[in-house]
């Protein structure tokens, strides 16, 4: 049912030309190419994919908001793909944070969220879910790093200090990206500080002009050798034209006494290019090295954690890899066939768009504790605190909280903030046919005073008017409830052609066809079209199914007060046949009759 030393030629044919299937990836994969030939992985992280051919262990952990348990995500088969649907399983009704990243290697050099440092507080644990992709023929998620999200770990094994070789690469986003420090894979400084030039050696891939001048308006792969995001000798480096393809393959090597090398490329098709393989610089304390051997993913040494990206795999090796090797691997990670947007968090979140056609929006930029203050800012299309997921229980969502009313208050002007989900009424947001979001306990509507539509102005609860000031649309739409707790859902796993059955299913909050976006005009939309009775027909036992929206009479659905949903053209109400809640029942329209078969709950 539904979701739901040179390389060996015959080592290098493998890689280039072998295909990924569903869950076995193709061939010697990234740790196999970097060890035939010599330069064995130290550590390997990705939570898309097996770096090793025989690796059949966790990729990352998970921990729930609901509960706090943790789970381990594992592979289809070893040497394969991630298993999204146990991901999804796990987190389904509730949110989940990534909360470790295991290291493929022997060497148990696991990533957890990076303490405080002397450059940023604490960090938070990236959102499981934000971001969704393919890789081998099959979903498989990210890691979405926003302001204060990062990871480390300290004192890794193995792991070059004082000077050793080492290499590393990471996949990354080339859309997804900032100009402010640092989005880094690679080495860094035991303490969370600044312990001078040359104490770090990590990959970077971001819009840092550090050393101008630079060329174009990157993003550009640098090298963060502490104190500098370097492109060349002694930092700035024309030639380097960039890198702002989707994915990006983002490589350094730095041989730790007097050279080092920066190359970048397509990881969907296509080779490297060399931006730099030449000098260390020579601004004092970068020759030789002094790498103190700790590990850090999408901050800086010092926890500098204001930058973002999207990070998919990386490894570091022990010694100074071939350019044989890096091509190799470089070809391998193409033949995993990674695809799909990289910029913006996907899956059933959407904006909140307010009045002024501003976002509902959390203060704090993207970290959200309770208490923190839900506001109206101009929308930014990778800002997580604007991107809010309506689950079955009428809850809004974003980093793990919900929208919640300061002391589950009811009185008109009490403000808006995040909080814990807790169930209580102050939680609860039902889309409004005008646009608006009620909340029933205090059977009032989301309100910005007075219309403001200036960024910042704070979110608070108001009687109901029908005003532009309560106009919130719900673009990620929400869920709606049928018989047994069902939600209705479209066949097809969330592709949704013309014609697709409209059916009852499992509720399951991952699911993008089963959040409904309730428009102005009474039609219910998921995956860009609408919910249709076949035919735009009126008699008893017309099924419906999805359909391009088109403005006819059989679009038009109407929430009525006992809980059913009346289409006005045929006077008739969404049905489930004979009450069943089975997975599969295909809908229809019936006599309105106020049966369970037709309570349909809009979220």
């Amino acid at each position: 049912m539904r979701r739901r030393v040179l390389i060996p030629l015959a080592l290098l044919a493998a890689v280039l030309f072998g295909f990924p299937g569903p869950a076995h990836a193709a061939g010697p994969l990234p740790c196999d190419i970097y060890g035939s030939a010599g330069t064995p992985c130290v550590a390997a992280h990705s939570t898309t994919r097996a770096l090793f051919g025989a690796y059949n262990g966790p990729l990352y952990q998970l921990t729930r908001a609901s509960d706090r348990a943790t789970h381990d995500v594992g592979l289809l088969a070893a040497g394969g793909y991630a298993n999204a649907a146990d991901h999804d399983a796990f987190c389904n009704g509730t949110t989940c944070g990534i909360t470790k990243i295991y290291d493929q290697t022997s060497r148990h050099n696991d990533l957890t969220v990076s303490p405080a440092g002397t450059a940023g507080p604490a960090d938070y644990p990236a959102d499981a879910s934000e971001i969704a992709v393919r890789a081998g023929g099959t979903k498989v998620y990210g890691i979405w790093i926003s302001p204060q999200h990062g990871y480390r770990r300290t004192a890794g094994s193995g792991v070059a200090v004082n000077g050793q070789p080492e290499g590393m690469y990471m996949v990354a986003s080339g859309t997804h990206v900032g100009s402010d420090c640092c989005f880094d894979y690679g080495n860094a400084e035991i303490q969370v500080a600044d312990t001078g030039n040359g104490h770090m050696d990590a990959v970077s891939i971001a819009t840092t002009c550090y050393f101008p001048p630079c060329s174009g308006s990157g993003p550009w792969v640098e090298a963060d050798l502490e104190n500098g995001m370097f492109q060349g000798a002694n930092g700035s480096n024309t030639a380097n034209l960039g890198n702002n393809s989707t994915y990006v393959t983002a490589l350094l090597k730095n041989n730790g006494q007097t050279t080092y090398a920066l190359k970048g490329g397509n990881s969907q098709s296509g080779g490297l290019t060399t931006w730099w393989n030449g000098a260390l610089p020579n601004r004092g304390g970068y020759i030789p090295m002094k790498q103190e051997g700790s590990i850090i993913l999408g901050t800086g040494g010092d926890n500098s954690n204001r930058n973002m990206g999207t990070f998919f795999e990386g490894v570091m090796t022990a010694g100074y890899p071939t350019d044989a090797a890096d091509n190799a691997v470089q070809a391998n990670i193409v033949s995993v066939g990674y695809s799909g947007q990289t910029n913006v968090p996907n899956g059933p979140r959407g904006t909140v768009t307010g009045p002024g056609g501003k976002c509902m929006d959390v203060a704090a930029d993207d970290t959200g504790v309770n208490g923190t203050g839900v506001q109206l800012w101009d929308c930014q299309s990778y800002g997580s605190d604007q991107h809010w997921q309506h689950f079955a229980d009428n809850t809004l969502r974003t980093l793990g909280r919900c929208l919640d009313i300061v002391g589950n208050g009811t009185a008109g002007g009490a403000q808006l903030e995040l909080w814990d989900c807790n169930g209580v009424g102050g939680q609860k947001w039902v889309q409004q046919a005008d646009g608006s979001l009620r909340n029933p306990q205090s059977g009032r509507c989301l309100d910005s005073p007075n219309g403001s539509t200036a960024n910042g102005v704070r979110l608070q609860i108001w009687d109901c008017n029908g005003a532009a000031a309560q106009k919130f649309a719900v673009n990620g739409g929400g869920t709606t409830l049928g018989p047994g707790g069902k939600c209705v859902d479209v066949a097809a796993d969330d592709s949704g052609s013309n014609g697709t059955a409209v059916q009852l299913w499992d509720c399951q909050s991952y699911a993008v066809d089963q959040h409904w976006f309730h428009n102005a005009n009474g039609s219910l939309r998921t995956l860009g079209r609408c919910l249709d009775i076949n035919g735009n027909g009126t008699a008893n036992g017309t099924q419906v199914s999805l359909w391009d929206c088109n403005g006819v009479g059989g679009q038009v659905w109407q929430q009525q007060a006992d809980g059913s949903l009346r289409n006005p053209q045929s006077g008739r109400c969404l049905d489930s046949p004979s009450g069943s809640t089975a997975n599969g029942v295909r809908l229809q329209i019936y006599d309105c009759n106020g049966s369970a078969a037709q309570k349909f709950a809009l979220s």
